[in-house]
């Protein structure tokens, strides 16, 4: 995952697929459809133990963060956990001193079962570590923690035996041994694994794109196979495999798919002896999207796809939609023994735990001011949720009666080139506010007087054949829909590096203190 490298803007990729996207469940009642997620799940890591799957994805610089799901068929995936609550108490993790860790925090990580015992490891770029996490129960904990310095990027954490080791890099891919106790790199063990991973998907040796990464290896009938992505000057996004018979090589490779830019991931088998390769796509606004792509052996080499190409219909159960697995609505009324926020829901960076409450008025989420913010990208406490393909709504409904002079609170749809609606408070007087940042410079595009304390805010959004645009309108009385300002046309930002996310927030400008209430957030598709 080189931010730098990655700038280039996939257009054309996913082309031929779009259509089958889009009208995937029309093939077929019964069978599942590619992509499994119509929704923001990259740099996936999975393991089968027993009947159940498990998978790992990215969140960078939301919180809490590392999110785990689980499934029974490989399609339908409910979020059952998080690993961290915060990687560090840091500005950059805080949204301090207009500090950001947009597009940084914690990125792919690699997980693992071994020896009765399941660990999930990442590294983050912002802090400089590296973190390792342990338990034998992964859906209910406790958990170990362990980290240390560098940050090996794009790591695969992999046991032989007694031995624990970790490969990762760019191009020239690296190994080393850990110590036993993961408390850090055994001194003098680290070697170059292979020289120029990228070979295979660029033989002439051309400049540019982007080198081998995403590193995860496997081990199946006693040969190791290692599974990179790249991205050829003037190509697509490109899946290679490493093969040896050694852990230390040498490595031969080729490149065993590259269509519609689908890539980066790695193999998972089913207890019936099917395997599938699991991949994600850059799908414009929505962001990166999980496929499943089924793998057969052909001289013990992985063969992707059904003649090369990735399936638009896939031998599997139909998915049940991501509502309530991956995103839901919520209406935040809560009983003694629920956790006060559903795991659906993120903050954008670390929270400020004391300006945010849903017991403080019942069946309400109060967002409090704490501080003084120029920027809506700078607040705190935005409250997240994923947005979904091919098209989806969210709406709110937010009671201001306590809004201070300045403070501004409502909807928003969150990325570099994001869009607002909500209400403004100027003196004693509010207006409901349409802030349009397309092209990345927001600008108000409507500003209109309001006197009401309770007001209906809803963000419409349409990912089909990355149309990727979004319109905005208000209620006065929850029932009459009215559209307001100019339509949005989102765009996936490297700077962010993040498919688009409903939120919901509230900042000052002037004087804190204020606070208001969200009724309740519905998303539908």
């Amino acid at each position: 995952m080189n931010i730098i490298t990655k700038g280039i803007v996939l257009i054309a990729a996913a082309v031929s697929l779009q259509s089958n996207i889009c009208q995937g469940q029309e093939l077929s009642s019964k069978k599942a459809t590619n992509p499994i997620i119509f929704s923001d799940v990259p740099d996936l890591s999975m393991i089968r133990v027993g009947d159940t799957y498990y998978m790992s994805s990215t969140t960078m610089h939301l919180n809490p963060g590392l999110p785990l799901m689980k499934s029974r068929d490989l399609v339908n995936w409910e979020l059952f956990a998080y690993r961290h609550t915060t990687l560090q108490d840091m500005d950059e993790l805080n949204l301090d001193q207009g500090k950001n860790a947009y597009g940084n925090g914690s990125w792919a990580s690699s997980l693992r079962y071994h020896r009765g015992t399941y660990y999930l490891s990442t590294f983050a770029q912002t802090t400089g570590k590296t973190y390792i996490y342990m338990t034998k129960d992964i859906e209910h904990g406790p958990w170990e923690t362990k980290e240390f310095e560098p940050a090996l990027h794009d790591h695969t954490l992999f046991f032989e035996e007694d031995k624990i080791y970790m490969i990762w890099g760019g191009g020239q891919l690296h190994i080393v041994e850990l110590e036993t106790d993961f408390s850090g790199i055994k001194p003098e063990t680290q070697q170059v694994l292979i020289e120029n991973a990228t070979v295979p998907s660029t033989p002439d040796g051309a400049k540019g794109g982007l080198p081998a990464e995403g590193s995860q290896l496997f081990k199946v009938n006693g040969k190791y196979y290692l599974f990179n992505i790249s991205w050829p000057p003037g190509g697509m996004r490109t899946v290679i495999v490493h093969r040896a018979d050694q852990l230390h090589g040498p490595y031969e490779g080729r490149v065993v798919l590259q269509d519609q830019g689908v890539a980066q991931g790695g193999l998972i088998d089913m207890p019936d002896g099917r395997w599938y390769a699991y991949l994600f796509q850059d799908y414009g606004a929505v962001g990166r999207i999980p496929f499943l792509v089924p793998v057969h052996w052909e001289d013990e080499w992985p063969v992707l796809g059904v003649n090369g190409k990735v399936p638009a219909e896939l031998d599997l159960p139909a998915s049940k939609g991501l509502i309530p697995g991956i995103v839901n609505s919520d209406d935040f009324t809560r009983k003694p023994d629920e956790p006060a926020l559903p795991l659906v829901w993120q903050w954008n960076h670390n929270p400020d735990d004391g300006l945010w409450s849903v017991s403080e008025r019942a069946g309400y989420l109060r967002l409090k001011t704490g501080r003084i913010d120029d920027t809506f990208l700078q607040a705190r406490n935005t409250l997240t949720q994923r947005t979904i393909g091919p098209t989806c709504v969210g709406s709110t409904a937010i009671e201001v009666a306590n809004m201070k002079d300045g403070d501004f609170a409502g909807l928003s749809l969150l990325q570099k080139n994001y869009g607002l609606l909500g209400v403004r408070m100027v003196g004693s007087k509010r207006s409901l506010v349409m802030v349009n940042a397309t092209g990345g410079n927001p600008e108000e595009v409507a500003d209109i007087p309001i006197n009401q304390d309770r007001i209906y805010l809803r963000a419409s959004c349409d990912f089909t054949d990355k149309k990727d645009i979004a319109n905005f309108s208000y209620s006065l009385d929850g029932e009459t829909w009215n559209p307001i300002g100019t339509p949005l046309k989102m765009m996936y930002t490297i700077p962010h590096f993040m498919g688009y996310r409903f939120g919901l927030f509230n900042y000052a400008t002037k004087e804190a203190g204020g606070y208001v209430d969200f009724d309740y957030f519905h998303i539908s598709n």
